[in-house]
């Protein structure tokens, strides 16, 4: 199988861009508790997020401490890596 890796800059935008809409229909759903569809919607985001930040961490190191041991590592050397703002 051949991977395409995208961009440190590319992976990052979407997941800006998947948190984006996690956030907005949490605070949707704080109003409309029953809308299914909403409560669906954010199902799949939160999934894509937690996949995208999974590939981000294989490639360019974690953002988040719950992708640390992705690649099954014993070290803690991430912290070593450029932070996401530099």
């Amino acid at each position: 199988m051949n991977e395409c890796k995208k961009s440190k800059e590319a992976l990052m935008h979407t997941i800006n861009e998947i948190s984006f809409a996690v956030n907005d229909m949490t605070l949707y759903l704080d109003t409309h508790p029953e809308d299914k569809k909403a409560m669906e919607f954010l199902r799949c985001k939160l999934q894509e997020r937690k996949e995208a930040m999974k590939e981000y961490a294989r490639y360019y190191g974690p953002l988040t401490i719950d992708t640390v041991d992705e690649n099954g590592s014993c070290f803690w050397n991430w912290v070593m890596q450029p932070w996401p703002w530099e």
